[in-house]
């Protein structure tokens, strides 16, 4: 009998204080998520995950797989999942029946859940300043960390033309995913607008009057703003749009998108960092701006603006479009590159920066000095920051902050930072008529579907045509049967409508539910959305997906105007 008794939260120091630093006060929505999970019916649940019978679920090995986590597990800050020989003894004293039993989510439930956190937004066609190149967004998360640390924005750029979408992905945290959400696109906004503008803003603020609304929000209920941290967020962001006025005299108004985007995400970046190292009198902000330099995130953004699209990423979350081609097929044509091991040019970036003694040590088991997956990222000052700096900060902080092993933690063969930046790639791309939609999604999605099944789902979804392809059993022994009930799944769902409003919650059901045969499992499904919060991240990361689509007439005419 195996029984995983669950990982320590990763990014936790094994002897942190009662107040970890990277916990977050926020509603976590993973209650929607396990409603049924109360006294004994944990028991049933974690009968029907973890013992063998269902070891392929489950039980892979007895630790948590290193390539599921952002840190490496490292003895100073995290320990690994291992079964307890007395395993009964942490039961409470309460004996469980060792027959396994099943326990499923009916398929209301698991709609309940997958549904929690989608989110749709329809795009009027003319908008006051001109037509629309976006059709409209659908977007969701689905939690496995809690609380979930993926982040997404979406808004619409009132004082220049386009849209902008991003998802973020967190880690050692949800708290600089979420300052990031919050301010990147008004720093993005704020590099795009011209001279002219900047000074009326800055003249409305010397003189008291109201500002002119820079960006409209497309909100989900769940995605917050921070309104204690509002005061110190929006003077930094003076502070920046102060200097752009002192930097351009306003001679020429033509904007550089690219431009704008890297000096947007390097700024941000900057002021995360600068406002840990000053401080706050308010102890509660003090211990905020902390927070959010000692954890981390990644970003992927996109600004659509007509057929100009650009895709700005720092990270591992990834831009993928979906293109129709003239037999109806779909292919996936990659707008973003992941800052990763895998990346050759990457890995050559960092042993560029660094001294050659450092070439081994910069990067081992594929990650930033051995403990970091992402190449880039905002926040994670403990790459970035001279260890003096690191020293001087902890001491003069909070007793939390001084407490807590992982920020005091220095990484092995720490010798000239910064190791990391937040400078995105950034990658622009024409829209053809042929461009139906674009996915942005972290790297929960990628890690469980490959980028031509992601868009070939979307794009079925989109226009409910479906390109049957040979069923494909990958080497398993299949009954006539078995065959006989996927041909009939196949065929039903051909015939039905889908139950899925919102392309974002159809791709994440099959992210978690899909078979070997590449169809949704609801029985699957059903076990993998009942995993206790002990156990999904050990088989799952966070999933935050926006899919955006596009206006093909539209884009069609821009290009005939231009002939």
């Amino acid at each position: 009998m195996c029984v995983c008794p669950g990982p320590r939260r990763i990014g936790i120091p094994v002897r942190s204080s009662s107040l970890p630093l990277f916990s977050d006060a926020m509603p976590a929505p993973t209650q929607l998520f396990f409603p049924l999970i109360r006294n004994c019916e944990l028991s049933r649940l974690y009968g029907t995950a973890c013992y063998c019978h269902h070891r392929h679920l489950c039980c892979p090995s007895s630790y948590v797989p290193q390539s599921h986590l952002r840190y490496a597990p490292h003895p100073a800050y995290a320990t690994f999942c291992r079964p307890k020989e007395n395993w009964w003894q942490y039961s409470q004293g309460r004996r469980y029946v060792s027959t396994p039993q099943k326990f499923y989510l009916t398929p209301p439930q698991v709609n309940s859940i997958l549904k929690a956190n989608e989110y749709s937004f329809k795009v009027p066609e003319f908008d006051g300043k001109n037509v629309s190149s976006v059709l409209g967004f659908d977007s969701n998360q689905l939690p496995a960390n809690a609380p979930i640390e993926d982040r997404r924005s979406a808004a619409t750029c009132l004082q220049t033309r386009g849209m902008l979408l991003g998802v973020f992905d967190g880690h050692a945290g949800c708290a600089c995913s979420q300052a990031v959400s919050e301010r990147l696109f008004y720093y993005i906004a704020v590099s795009l607008l011209p001279h002219e503008t900047l000074l009326e803003i800055e003249n409305a603020v010397e003189s008291g009057r109201a500002l002119l609304p820079i960006l409209q929000w497309h909100k989900h209920p769940n995605d917050y703003f921070s309104k204690e941290a509002s005061k110190l967020y929006f003077n930094s962001l003076r502070t920046y749009w102060q200097e752009l006025i002192d930097l351009n005299t306003g001679e020429s108004d033509d904007i550089d998108v690219k431009e704008a985007l890297i000096n947007a995400f390097k700024r941000l970046d900057n002021d995360i960092s600068l406002e840990a190292q000053v401080g706050d009198p308010n102890s509660f902000l003090n211990y905020l701006v902390l927070r959010v330099a000692f954890s981390g995130a990644t970003a992927c953004v996109a600004h659509v603006d007509g057929v100009n699209l650009h895709v700005a990423n720092t990270g591992d979350s990834r831009a993928m479009l979906g293109v129709q081609e003239e037999d109806g097929s779909w292919s996936a044509v990659t707008l973003s590159n992941d800052h990763n091991a895998q990346n050759e040019s990457e890995l050559e970036r960092l042993k560029l920066e660094h001294p050659k003694n450092e070439a081994k040590s910069v990067v081992k088991q594929d990650r930033l000095l051995g403990l970091l997956m992402p190449f880039r990222a905002f926040g994670d000052v403990k790459f970035k920051w001279s260890i003096d700096l690191q020293k001087r900060v902890i001491e003069s902080g909070p007793d939390q902050l001084n407490d807590n092993e992982y920020t005091k933690f220095i990484p092995p063969n720490y010798y000239t930072p910064p190791y990391l930046t937040a400078e995105p790639e950034v990658i622009y791309h024409r829209l053809r008529p042929q461009d139906k939609f674009l996915i942005l999604a972290t790297d929960g999605l990628w890690e469980t579907m490959h980028r031509q099944d992601v868009v070939r789902i979307v794009g079925e979804y989109l226009t409910g045509m479906h390109h049957q392809q040979p069923i494909a059993v990958g080497g398993y022994k299949v009954t006539l049967g078995q065959m006989h009930g996927l041909l009939t799944e196949r065929r039903a769902k051909m015939s039905s409508v889908f139950e899925d409003q919102n392309a974002a919650t159809h791709l994440i059901r099959h992210a978690v539910g899909n078979n070997e045969f590449g169809t949704v499992d609801h029985e699957r499904l059903s076990k993998m959305l009942s995993l206790p919060e002990e156990l999904a991240r050990m088989y799952r990361d966070d999933i935050t997906i926006i899919v955006v689509q596009f206006n093909s007439h539209v884009v069609g005419a821009y290009q005939n105007q231009e002939q």
